[in-house]
């Protein structure tokens, strides 16, 4: 595809429905929408294990990432995903900007819209943010995690992850386990999965568990025990102590006990269950290092291998709207 003309790789481009402005989250796409993002991202797998793994497909673009909060993994992910698409790519430094000198959000928003990008992956601490900044631009904007509210490519990715496992979505059994309160990765991941027809479990502590969480319709469970029996997937949380203001568990070395996966607790769940968790992990907190090295039954770092594929799939189908207007 390198050096074809905008014209050659659009009748060569595989179809995608996806009519979305931005990706803001999971909630409200639709399973198609799902699905092609997926199916395209599969194709990018296999280019990034190729040796030569550039594209020309955002030559001309300009992708901006502005984390409002640190993010080594995502924030690289993008970075790499832009860069083997053949765009333009700045990664923002917020310790250094105009916000820490009390900019506001949308002026940081009409000062990057003047810069004329054509892509920004935003992450903020506060939920909402990114849909609020993503109003005051022309661009296309990407949510890199907002708050405890969504964060819908780390969902694409895992999803990515169990369809290439599993062969499927559909039908399986994924328990969601530990702190869900504190988790935008819970929400965006249950949000796709039922989507997609899996039946989802959320596990943990009732402290650690969001007061309106009847109203997802999922299946909630507080005994670690009993919410793993019969999973495909374990999908580990991150303890977010650095969200928690006061007491939610008594102790780490007690969470560990009730909620920590270890060999013994994987036992209720199927033989061939998958492990994922988004990272970074707390081992001996949320997961025992064991566990997650399990090379037979551990997606960890294939997590972060779809994740650059995915990015690169949200980046061209944001994009591809805008090869009409070279």
């Amino acid at each position: 595809m390198r050096g074809h003309s905008p014209a050659a790789m659009a009748a060569s481009d595989p179809p995608l429905r996806f009519e979305q402005r931005h990706l803001l989250g999971i909630e409200g796409l639709q399973p198609w929408e799902i699905r092609d993002l997926l199916d395209l991202a599969d194709g990018y797998v296999e280019l990034n294990r190729q040796i030569d793994k550039k594209r020309a497909t955002l030559r001309g673009r300009t992708l901006i990432n502005v984390f409002f909060e640190n993010s080594t993994r995502t924030r690289t992910s993008f970075e790499l995903a832009g860069k083997r698409l053949g765009g333009d790519v700045v990664n923002m430094s917020v310790s250094t900007s105009s916000v820490k000198k009390g900019e506001t959000l949308i002026d940081t928003a009409m000062t990057l819209n003047a810069m004329h990008p054509d892509v920004l992956v935003v992450r903020h601490p506060d939920s909402g943010a990114v849909a609020l900044l993503a109003r005051h631009v022309n661009c296309a904007v990407i949510n890199g995690g907002d708050g405890a509210h969504e964060h819908p490519t780390q969902a694409l990715l895992d999803a990515l992850t169990i369809r290439r496992r599993k062969g499927r979505l559909e039908g399986l059994v994924v328990a969601i386990c530990g702190d869900i309160l504190h988790s935008r990765v819970a929400r965006s991941n249950l949000l796709l999965l039922a989507t997609m027809g899996a039946r989802v479990r959320l596990v943990g502590p009732r402290t650690l568990m969001p007061a309106d969480v009847d109203r997802y319709g999922v299946e909630v469970h507080h005994d670690m025990d009993r919410g793993l029996e019969d999973a495909d997937i374990v999908m580990m949380l991150r303890l977010q102590t650095e969200r928690m203001q006061g007491s939610f568990v008594p102790s780490v070395r007690e969470y560990f006990h009730f909620y920590g996966l270890t060999q013994a607790k994987l036992a209720f769940a199927k033989p061939d269950a998958l492990i994922l968790h988004p990272g970074p992990m707390n081992r001996g907190v949320e997961i025992d290092g064991d566990v997650a090295d399990d090379i037979n039954r551990s997606a960890i770092l294939d997590q972060v291998e779809m994740g650059v594929a995915v990015r690169m799939a949200c980046l061209e189908a944001l994009t591809r709207p805008l090869r009409n207007e070279l």
